[in-house]
């Protein structure tokens, strides 16, 4: 891996030569304002590791998911076995999936301040301002699901001047786009904006068995609404609304482990959402103004599969042994007689409704207590989550449960000046939390918890250019008990994960603000970590059934490094460049690999690495104005190789890829070509290892998902 990031920053010399031989004109980097913080803050000036993806680099990346602008964040991942990213790993924590149990996210997703934590498919970036990445427990913040960090989407602010775009893209595998978004005054106090995305793709997968193209498409429209108005001097009132219509295939997986598929009964990933947010913000006075935010969110869910991967009878080839349709094609070799193999079919339908209120008090000028040097916040906190769960499997009567978590928070921060150039800033969160949970297997439980986290932060401003800072910051995420009847009493219950991390880092702003750094060193504890298990039962037709539980390992340990840096070195060109480096691994912590064969096995994993934390990755770019009219943006990206799973031994290949866009604009139109994944290098972002295939017996074999192949097309947008 080390030999392949210095070939992808193999253009940094050519860099530093120009830079060196150029007198720049004096350009300073646009200030970036983080909006996830208590008070918006800009992000040199923000004492912890926050990452910030503005508009431009998701519009150089030609980006219409989260997924694709991920690799700008250092240490951060996700793990796919679904149509869009649903669930995202900070420094090699958090989910991969779920399937019958409920799950309590380590890592938040909010969406224009409404959280939708765990439903990643509705990360469209269309009309969007920037994206805030927050990495490192937020327990005072965002408590229970922001164990290892919290990725916050703002869109595009209603104008008050008249103003919007058209756009249009077309690209390969049938990939076309619309969006538009218009804003303005609606009245001399009341600003609106409404933006609407729509984006088809036949996907990346081809079924032989149905002679189809299209059977893990891209099928979404997304629409926002916003208004924002000036009651008074003291009072502003904004409303937000999203919705979400997500009609995508899945059929992503092969028993060839390529890009055709045989299945029969292709799956669904589906998501409707209705979300709403009204949030209020009153000047009480010069010393208090009082903020308040309401949430509701409601989405329909479908995920759905064809667990076998093929049609009800298989024929292939005695000598190239690949699906054939059946009756087998004689003329390719001779066939092998028709072999009955298992068929079934598993479908998630889940109903979510999310409710939330949060309500604080922040310090004014006039406010500020201890000898008025310390600026204060305190608020309120409310959440529930109503998640409803039908399970059709062709295997098993119908399954059907309900969770009910109601969580309620105090929390309060405060900053203090200790000297002109040194603040401390400490805060706390105290949580309670309760799960209400019920399913047709009689598995029920009620659990209530008090949780507790919270952070606290010694900043030092050593120059002007210069904010070094260390904290320590304790995060939480609640237990619970899994669902599976099969599970003994003591593997029916797991406990509370915490988080414990110590980090220090250096912000620089360098040669008259035109380079901008930041690099961060964390140590990670994790008590009690939670760990997703399973176990696998043999069938009478040789087909295995999966049992899911959660059970927690001793202690984890994550440590590492983070750099960023954006240089503008010459008026026409900038070089940003992001590098991680994450070493994870468990700490007692062994599991069950039961099978007929050997019902006691049990497996060791202390000291293995973490799941879904490769030790290495980078991305790189380099922006030309290449004149009034032509940019061309050249970026790689690239991750070190990184297992798939905490219960198996399978890991993806480290790759490098490369994209490139040219982008013509004069006055109001632009024009853009652009390449994603321009060498078609092969990437995977899903794997796992068990037996599904009949031709080799059923034996154990690896199984991945491919990522994107090379992407090209051309985008059109008119700005009035």
């Amino acid at each position: 891996m080390k030999s392949t990031l210095l070939t992808s920053l193999a253009f940094s010399p050519l860099v530093l030569a120009i830079a060196l031989q150029s007198q720049a004109e004096t350009v300073e980097l646009d200030k970036v304002t983080v909006s996830a913080d208590f008070r918006n803050s800009e992000v040199q000036d923000l004492a912890e590791a926050v990452t910030v993806v503005g508009e431009q680099q998701i519009e150089q990346r030609s980006s219409d998911h989260l997924e694709a602008v991920l690799s700008y964040v250092p240490n951060v991942n996700f793990s796919s076995g679904s149509s869009r990213a649903r669930y995202y790993q900070v420094r090699g924590i958090g989910e991969r999936s779920q399937f019958i149990d409920p799950v309590n996210p380590s890592v938040g997703l909010m969406i224009d301040g409404i959280d939708m934590t765990g439903l990643g498919g509705s990360a469209a970036l269309f009309d969007v301002q920037q994206v805030e990445v927050l990495r490192g427990p937020q327990g005072t913040r965002f408590g229970a699901n922001a164990l290892a960090g919290l990725i916050n989407i703002q869109s595009k602010a209603p104008t008050k001047e008249t103003e919007g775009y058209i756009q249009a893209e077309f690209g390969t595998y049938n990939t076309h786009s619309q969006q538009g978004a218009i804003s303005g005054s609606i009245s001399d106090n009341v600003k609106g904006r409404l933006a609407v995305s729509s984006l088809q793709s036949e996907g990346y997968m081809e079924n032989v068995h149905l002679d189809k193209t299209n059977t893990n498409n891209i099928d979404e429209v997304f629409a926002r609404g916003k208004l924002a108005a000036q009651m008074n001097e003291n009072t502003d009132l904004a409303f937000s609304y999203f919705y979400a219509d997500i009609d995508n295939g899945y059929d992503a997986f092969s028993l060839d482990n390529n890009r055709n598929t045989y299945s029969d009964e292709p799956g669904v990933d589906a998501q409707e959402s209705h979300a709403f947010v009204v949030d209020l913000s009153h000047k009480l006075s010069n010393a208090l103004t009082l903020e308040t935010s309401l949430t509701t969110a409601k989405s329909d869910v479908e995920y759905s599969y064809d667990e076998d991967w093929a049609f009800g009878q298989y024929t292939w080839l005695s000598d190239d042994p690949v699906y054939q349709p059946d009756p087998c094609d004689t003329t390719q070799g001779p066939c092998l007689a028709d072999t009955d193999g298992y068929s079934s079919f598993d479908q998630y339908l889940r109903n979510y409704q999310r409710n939330s209120f949060d309500l604080r008090l922040l310090s004014g000028q006039e406010g500020r207590i201890f000898s008025d040097s310390t600026d204060w916040v305190a608020g309120v906190y409310m959440i529930q989550r109503d998640e409803e769960l039908t399970r059709n499997y062709t295997y098993d009567p119908q399954y059907k449960s309900e969770l009910i978590a109601t969580s309620l928070s105090v929390y309060a921060e405060l900053g203090s000046q200790l000297t002109a150039n040194t603040r401390l800033i400490y805060g706390v969160r105290a949580e309670q939390w309760r799960n209400d949970f019920e399913n047709t297997l009689n598995t029920d439980s009620d659990e209530t918890e008090n949780l507790w986290g919270g952070k606290i932060t010694l900043e030092n401003m050593l120059s002007n250019q210069h904010l070094a800072y260390v904290s320590l910051a304790r995060g939480y995420k609640p237990g619970g008990a899994n669902s599976a009847d099969v599970l003994t009493e003591e593997e029916r219950v797991f406990d509370t994960e915490l988080n414990n991390t110590f980090e220090m880092g250096l912000k620089s702003s360098l040669l008259q603000d035109k380079l901008q750094t930041a690099i961060t060193t964390f140590i990670i504890q994790r008590k009690d970590q939670q760990v997703k298990q399973y176990f696998t039962e043999l069938r009478d037709d040789n087909s295995y059934k999966f049992h899911d539980y959660i059970g927690n390992a001793s202690e984890g340990r994550n440590q590492g490094i983070e750099f960023e840096s954006s240089w503008q070195f010459l008026p026409s060109m900038r070089w940003d460049l992001v590098l991680g480096y994450l070493d994870t691994e468990f700490v007692d912590y062994e599991f069950s690999a039961q099978d007929d064969d050997n019902p006691t096995a049990v497996i060791s994993q202390d000291g293995r690495a973490q799941a879904q934390a490769p030790e290495y990755s980078f991305a790189t770019a380099l922006i030309n104005n290449l004149s009034d009219e032509f940019t061309l943006t050249i970026e790689s990206e690239g991750k070190d190789s990184y297992f798939f799973s905490d219960n198996h031994d399978e890991k993806s290949l480290e790759y490098v890829l490369w994209h490139a866009r040219l982008t013509w604009q004069k006055h109001n139109y632009s024009l853009a070509l652009y390449g994603r994944n321009l060498t078609a290098k092969e990437q995977q972002v899903r794997g796992f290892s068990f037996p599904n295939d009949p031709r080799d017996g059923y034996s154990n074999t690896r199984w991945t998902q491919s990522g994107e192949p090379r992407l090209v097309g051309i985008e059109g947008r008119y700005n009035f």
